[in-house]
């Protein structure tokens, strides 16, 4: 008990603090949404009007503490750009982005898993260095650059998978859903593919030398049964950490790939957000975005204080 009440209230203050952090570093931008909304040939009045509805003119205190107060009601505010409602705009985008991130590290996994096996149980083999070679290649390739190959060489010579956008459920059905998102998941599973491998490989050169390894093989059991059943149950605590760093930072760091592959997702409206100067729509997705970080670190953490009792004496 002792260590959830800890775990949880490290993510409340992480969460309150990002959010203030989030909140003062906005306000001291420059550019004024008043302006980029009428134009800066806007009347001087309208303007003035502009920043007492928006809010602008009040004190920055008073302002913070409005806004915080909104924040535990989840009332994110209206978008500038959209006129919108904050949270609806993150409803339509959350989805994307979340199920992108977890397609993609699914997808490293399965790559990973049996090559970095495949690599750990014997060396000098010419199909192992070659694995260990195209590794060092999957971490060095920029994202936006194999995106961009994937869509000329799989989309458009093949036509096997859409070149962008994203096609909603409710209209197309989840499996079209699903297949429109498959390359873009490609794109990012293949650089973290090329991580997980050699932690696995890692990982497992160090179970395999353990001696309950040896006692395995000489009581008979398959290669098969020693790899998947005891050496990959035991390195497994290494493997599922580092993947849920890899989750945690696709969740918000998919903006590149977003935006290459048209995708209407959290990181592709944060830029837009970004660039217009809304306020309340940048503000709203960084604190979910950190909220869901946090969230899910705090998720992993009890899952392995279960699963290992020693972390939670540590």
């Amino acid at each position: 008990m002792r260590y959830v009440l800890t775990k949880s209230g490290a993510l409340l203050a992480a969460v309150w603090l990002t959010a203030t952090l989030t909140f003062f570093a906005l306000q001291v931008l420059p550019g004024d949404p008043a302006v980029l909304i009428l134009g800066t040939e806007g009347d001087p009045e309208m303007l003035e009007s502009l920043r007492e509805q928006l809010g602008l003119s009040r004190p920055l205190g008073e302002r913070y503490v409005t806004w915080l107060t909104s924040l535990l009601r989840l009332d994110f505010g209206a978008s500038i750009r959209y006129a919108r409602p904050v949270g609806e705009l993150m409803a339509a985008a959350l989805p994307v982005t979340v199920l992108l991130a977890f397609l993609a590290v699914f997808g490293a996994l399965i790559l990973a898993i049996p090559l970095g096996i495949y690599t750990a149980v014997g060396s000098g083999n010419p199909v192992r260095s070659a694995i260990g070679l195209l590794t060092h290649l999957g971490m060095a390739v920029p994202t936006f650059w194999l995106g961009v190959l994937l869509i000329q060489w799989i989309a458009v010579a093949r036509g096997w998978f859409p070149a962008g956008g994203f096609y909603q459920p409710s209209s197309a059905g989840w499996l079209v859903a699903l297949w429109s998102l498959l390359l873009p998941a490609l794109t990012l599973a293949i650089p973290r593919a090329a991580v997980l491998t050699r932690m696995v490989r890692a990982s497992m050169q160090q179970v395999l030398a353990e001696d309950y390894i040896r006692t395995a093989r000489s009581k008979g059991l398959s290669y098969g049964r020693v790899y998947f059943r005891h050496a990959l149950r035991n390195a497994g605590l290494n493997i599922s950490t580092v993947a849920a760093i890899q989750l945690t930072q696709l969740l918000v760091g998919t903006i590149v790939v977003e935006q290459v592959f048209s995708l209407p997702g959290m990181g592709r409206l944060l830029l837009a957000a970004v660039l217009q100067r809304d306020l309340p729509l940048v503000q709203g997705l960084v604190v979910v975005g950190a909220a869901m970080i946090v969230a899910f670190h705090y998720a992993f953490d009890l899952l392995l204080g279960w699963l290992d009792p020693r972390i939670r004496f540590e």
